[in-house]
């Protein structure tokens, strides 16, 4: 295999786990090459100053060489300005690191995803629209992994109705049902990228939720279980406050909770 060498690629932190004393091993998603592996030498020794950047949800240049599958980082370029996600937006980052591990194969480009995952991180540190933008991330990563949805029509070829009831078969698409659980209008927000209604959002959430455990195959995200934990307690971000003093979790990057143990083992 020929060696490549990358030099600044635009790149996204998706977790990492010690390797050795002093280095990292790193599951970037990158532009232009889909997700990556990378081996990061030296970055945990003390006077390193590349350690601080490799966290998820930053903003990266990349550089790297290799012609094997684990790749060598040469060096890391931060991009400012960026806007920081923290509280419960932090675990949904998380989240959706963990849908792109889950839904992307490593080393196929998927430069609509990288700019659907910086639009998500957007949304999140936004706040007011962290359940669309999440929503949204959903629906286009399954479309961008090539598991499109159809949500304009029925399953008899039927145009999609804003006041009937409809319930989901995931290879079929809507089915008309007089108790379904969707309304047509979640239907036809999705299509059309516009999730404001609370009540859109709310069936939307179930309908993706939905849409992904069959994709996933029984597979369990460790992030949504977090999540799920945190809004149980007593709801939003004063459950976040339980769940972090009860956990001694941090907020921030570099707190105790990471992608790496949050991923399935």
């Amino acid at each position: 295999m020929t060696e490549t060498a990358v030099y600044l690629q635009p790149a996204f932190i998706l977790q990492q786990r010690k390797y050795r004393e002093t280095s990292l091993i790193i599951d970037a998603l990158t532009r232009d090459f889909g997700r990556i592996s990378l081996l990061a030498k030296g970055v945990r020794k003390t006077k390193s100053k590349t350690a601080g950047m490799l966290q998820p949800f930053i903003p990266l240049t990349i550089s790297y060489f290799g012609k094997a599958e684990l790749k060598t980082l040469t060096d890391v370029e931060m991009v400012q300005p960026f806007s920081q996600i923290k509280g419960l937006a932090l675990y949904c980052g998380f989240y959706i690191n963990e849908l792109v591990a889950c839904f992307l194969h490593k080393y196929d480009p998927h430069p609509e995803v990288f700019g659907h995952y910086r639009e998500c991180l957007s949304g999140l540190a936004d706040g007011a629209g962290m359940e669309a933008a999440l929503r949204l991330f959903e629906l286009n990563l399954i479309e961008c992994s090539g598991y499109g949805l159809q949500l304009e029509y029925d399953d008899k070829q039927h145009p999609i109705a804003s006041a009937k009831k409809y319930d989901f078969n995931v290879g079929l698409g809507p089915v008309e049902a007089g108790r379904g659980q969707f309304s047509g209008r979640t239907f036809q927000a999705l299509s059309a990228r516009e999730l404001i209604d609370p009540q859109v959002l709310s069936e939307a959430k179930l309908l993706m939720r939905t849409v992904i455990d069959v994709y996933l195959q029984g597979r369990q995200l460790k992030s949504r279980a977090v999540i799920n934990n945190i809004m149980k307690h007593t709801g939003g971000e004063r459950g976040l406050q339980t769940y972090r003093q009860s956990q001694h979790i941090s907020n921030g990057v570099g707190g105790v909770i990471t992608p790496s143990n949050m991923k399935n083992e």
